[in-house]
């Protein structure tokens, strides 16, 4: 019987570790971007969007009509032979043009509403493209720690070998053994920065917040810096400048429904009167109609009208401010990007291969008893500083990439190619 409950406790034990395993799924940068869009700030959007075509929807509702009733012309005594009981009726009728301009103003700012949305969507896939971005960099970073581990612990192996014949001092192993003691804490402070850049994204992604997934490693280097920056695609893919383009297109609609208040208004009373001391009863049937061109009442919408056309120079100057500060923006990036790729490969076809051959040549010479132990660690420990600023530099160039991207409004890049 304790054969059998150690056997359904192995099976319960590995199912659990079968599911924290399957929870660690890849999750590939395209993947993390999809579900930012189930973030609570997007929705709160959405939600505004809808309450916003809502109240557009009853914008051509008429005034409530009136009813009332009393006495009509009766004098103050118990049983009147004059005067009559009135019920009346009173409608006004807002003029259809002053709706339909209403009705038109109220669904533009839905539009505005959602270049919002656009815009804020475009800041957090930047945020989430940071964040996986560092993180994609970091595990780099913990596989090059591990490399390097691998080359102390080999080191400080022969080394230990060489000190029982006489051959290493013991100075020497004290200090590799620091070496990768101090490899430990590097590799605790990595685990920390990876752990907080899981946080981030799944805060992002509005899921639990310790959920673990794997990223993909393969980083993607865009040709951005070779791009031509052409102003109206700009304009034209950016949600910012699209909000500030329905902003004034709002004012024009705000400018047509100032400008309709200039049409008359129409209204209808309808009355029955029931006179006292049988006298015939009598109805009243009258129409209005407003008169809002009249020079004290047409004061209101001509200046209206004045200020929304200085609203709407205001709009595109701005528009035309940021064009310009997005086109100083991006040629700095594609600057920067260029001169980050030119120090990565001199990293690559340059400075590593040098200090690896650096680091073999001292370590031949320990090996031939020509060289020291010191030798040789420091040059573990310079080359494993050359990697790590190699890859920096690779961070330094993804983040240029990403701001890039943030400034084009660009969910993937073009002209890609792994490296």
């Amino acid at each position: 019987m304790k054969t059998k409950n150690q056997i359904y406790i192995s099976l319960i034990i590995l199912c659990l570790l079968g599911l924290t395993k399957a929870k660690a799924q890849n999750l590939p940068l395209d993947s993390v971007l999809a579900r930012v869009g189930s973030n609570p700030a997007l929705q709160m959007f959405k939600a505004k969007m809808s309450a916003e075509n809502a109240y557009a929807s009853g914008a051509k509702s008429l005034d409530a009509p009136k009813i009332s009733a009393g006495q009509y012309q009766t004098p103050y005594k118990l049983n009147p032979d004059m005067g009559a009981f009135m019920i009346t009726g009173e409608q006004m009728f807002t003029n259809p043009a002053k709706l339909r301009a209403k009705e038109n103003y109220m669904k533009g700012i839905s539009k505005v509403t959602e270049e919002d949305q656009n815009y804020l969507k475009n800041q957090m896939i930047a945020q989430a493209k940071q964040y996986y971005y560092e993180r994609v960099v970091l595990e780099k970073k913990l596989a090059l720690l591990q490399y390097t581990q691998n080359l102390l612990e080999y080191m400080l192996k022969d080394a230990n070998i060489r000190l029982t014949y006489g051959k290493e001092k013991l100075s020497n192993i004290y200090k590799a053994k620091a070496d990768l003691y101090q490899l430990d804490n590097t590799r605790e402070q990595m685990t920390n920065d990876i752990n907080q850049k899981n946080i981030m994204l799944n805060t992002l992604m509005n899921q639990d917040k310790q959920t673990r997934f794997r990223v993909d490693t393969n980083v993607i280097i865009s040709n951005y810096d070779l791009s031509f920056t052409d102003t109206s695609a700009l304009a034209a893919s950016r949600s910012d400048i699209r909000a500030i383009g329905r902003s004034i297109e709002l004012q024009q609609l705000n400018a047509k429904m100032e400008y309709s208040t200039r049409k008359p208004d129409f209204g209808l009373q309808a009355g029955h009167m029931i006179s006292y001391g049988g006298a015939a009863n009598q109805y009243v049937l009258m129409g209005s109609v407003t008169i809002p061109i009249v020079p004290w009442s047409s004061k209101a919408y001509k200046a209206n009208i004045k200020g929304i056309r200085y609203e709407v120079a205001k709009l595109q100057q701005k528009k035309l401010d940021i064009l310009n500060q997005a086109e100083g923006q991006l040629a700095g990036l594609k600057t920067d990007m260029a001169s980050k790729k030119k120090q990565i490969t001199n990293y690559r076809q340059n400075i590593i291969p040098a200090l690896q051959n650096a680091y073999k040549t001292s370590l031949q010479a320990y090996e031939q008893n020509t060289g020291d132990l010191p030798s040789v660690l420091d040059g573990i420990k310079t080359l494993q500083m050359a990697r790590m600023e190699a890859l920096d530099r690779l961070q330094e160039l993804l983040l240029l990439q990403v701001a890039y991207e943030k400034e084009m409004e660009i969910t993937t890049g073009d002209n890609k190619e792994n490296k």
